[in-house]
């Protein structure tokens, strides 16, 4: 069991720590160290705490339920339909970046290595094939390869730090933001970093429902990355600075802009190759977790044809998009933000109070908190609509989302059982 709670943890801290961590300089260089931390570990509070909220939903759902499963049970075809499309734009969006980023990374290295051009598609569908047939082989087999590679990502980003740190300026941790604009610019890109709600339902399904143990794979999972992203701002904003960071905004500029300050290529190669192992594991957490959600959706059985068929679902409309946009990297993961409030905050938040509404927690989990932060969502909602006088009118409203059939029956049937 711990093995199984050890290489889970890694695949919500591999899904979290991708090729995005590299951005964060970039995207937060103009905010300064102190306040891109406060972001960081307010992003990570935020969605650690909806993860919670999911492991709550879970204690009332089938084994093996994907958010697919859980928005119809709890909020209705129309709740099952945002979250499909949530879901599906969120991951596609996702993995599509990390095709298109990896894709060119393996392009790169197999021309550098055979000394001759390759097209941009060589890479791309190697890359996509490769991962294709590790998920396809299970959450098991993921959970193997992820441990190596993530292993041997951490390898690569200790060194990284290593060779940073003698480069760092006290005067570059101690700049202060350059304007407050660049603040709604750097909150997406550090949001996006801290998703991995979208492997939540393969973890749960693996691991099993232990809530207490789930809860230690939630925390350590997410906070490993937070530890690391913060150690990484203090590394590269304090060696390279921010006039430096606000001028370039590609990876490729950052990894080269990395080796001009320490004048090594050796520093730059390692940067790189770090960037290869975080768009690995992350482009396996996130596939998994798609490839996990379509079999739901889809009804696929889970034998050879049934896999096959899944995985040419999952793989093949991301691919197509990096071939059409292999520059599509950043803008994908910038739109994938939108995607994640829903499938991050909203949808927990939705399906724990209709949890709770139909009291279904007497004697099980519940995440302390959860009141306040439908509180908040209810003055929000106030301000917006001055004529509800008080939370049940808002609770009326979403109502009108939950459709009472199917869903409402299990609900019924989980109350009967408590």
């Amino acid at each position: 069991m711990q093995n199984k709670l050890f290489g889970s943890a890694l695949i919500i801290a591999g899904t979290t720590i991708g090729a995005g961590m590299l951005a964060l300089p970039l995207a937060s260089a103009g905010l300064g160290l102190g306040l891109s931390v406060i972001i960081m570990v307010g992003m990570w509070l935020l969605m650690t705490f909806t993860a919670m909220l999911m492991l709550e939903v879970h204690q009332h759902a089938p084994a093996g339920a994907t958010l697919n499963t859980l928005a119809f049970l709890f909020l209705g075809k129309r709740g099952q339909w945002l979250a499909s499309i949530a879901t599906m734009f969120l991951l596609y969006a996702l993995c599509a970046a990390y095709i298109a980023g990896g894709g060119g990374q393996l392009n790169a290295k197999l021309s550098d290595f055979i000394q001759a051009d390759f097209p941009s598609y060589v890479g791309i569908i190697s890359f996509t094939l490769l991962i294709a047939m590790i998920v396809g082989l299970g959450t098991s087999k993921v959970d193997l390869i992820n441990r190596g590679l993530f292993a041997l990502k951490i390898v690569m980003l200790v060194m990284a730090l290593a060779l940073l740190t003698p480069h760092i300026s006290a005067g570059h941790l101690v700049e202060m933001p350059l304007e407050k604009g660049l603040l709604l610019s750097a909150i997406p890109i550090i949001f996006t970093s801290f998703g991995f709600h979208g492997s939540i339902p393969s973890v749960v399904s693996y691991v099993g429902l232990d809530v207490k143990a789930l809860r230690k794979v939630m925390f350590i999972g997410s906070g490993l990355p937070l530890l690391i992203y913060i150690f990484w701002q203090a590394a590269s904003l304090g060696s390279i600075g921010q006039a430096q960071l606000v001028t370039n905004d590609n990876l490729a500029g950052f990894i080269k802009l990395v080796g001009n300050v320490v004048h090594s290529d050796s520093v730059a190669g390692t940067i790189s190759l770090f960037a290869d192992l975080a768009l690995a594991t992350s482009f396996l957490g996130v596939s998994l977790g798609l490839f996990d959600f379509l079999s739901d959706a889809l009804n696929r059985q889970n034998s050879l044809s049934g896999r096959l068929q899944t995985s040419l679902c999952t793989f093949v409309p991301p691919m197509v998009i990096a071939l059409f946009f292999p520059q599509g990297f950043a803008a994908a993961l910038g739109y994938a933000a939108i995607a994640l409030v829903m499938l991050g905050i909203v949808l927990p938040v939705l399906m724990a109070r209709k949890v709770r509404m139909k009291g279904l927690n007497k004697g099980k989990y519940q995440v302390a908190g959860g009141e306040f932060v439908f509180d908040a969502n209810s003055a929000n909602w106030h301000s917006y609509h001055p004529n509800s006088t008080d939370k049940q009118h808002l609770i009326n409203r979403l109502e009108h989302i939950i459709e009472p059939a199917a869903p409402l029956a299990f609900l019924r049937t989980q109350c009967m059982t408590q």
